[in-house]
């Protein structure tokens, strides 16, 4: 099964809500904050193309996107396909 990386902040509730969609599937997953912390900030901007908004949601190398679009591909049924990609 792919890695789940979630590139996050201790105030956003995007990030509490994508957290909460994978700990209910029962899924792990590793969260980097990137709140003061301009070199996980900067790692995130690369990985994600440029978007500063959190979270940053990737599975294995690839890019979801924010919890919006984690969700959408959790109710499309694709995330337990692309998790085990």
């Amino acid at each position: 099964m792919k890695k789940i990386l979630i590139y996050s902040s201790n105030i956003c509730p995007y990030c509490t809500a994508a957290k909460e969609l994978l700990q209910n599937l029962n899924l792990s997953f590793h969260e980097e904050i990137v709140d003061n912390k301009n070199d996980v900030r900067g790692e995130m901007l690369k990985k994600s193309n440029g978007r500063t908004t959190v979270p940053q949601i990737f599975i294995g190398k690839l890019h979801v996107g924010g919890y919006d679009d984690l969700e959408a591909i959790y109710k499309s049924g694709e995330l337990m396909s692309l998790l085990n990609e």
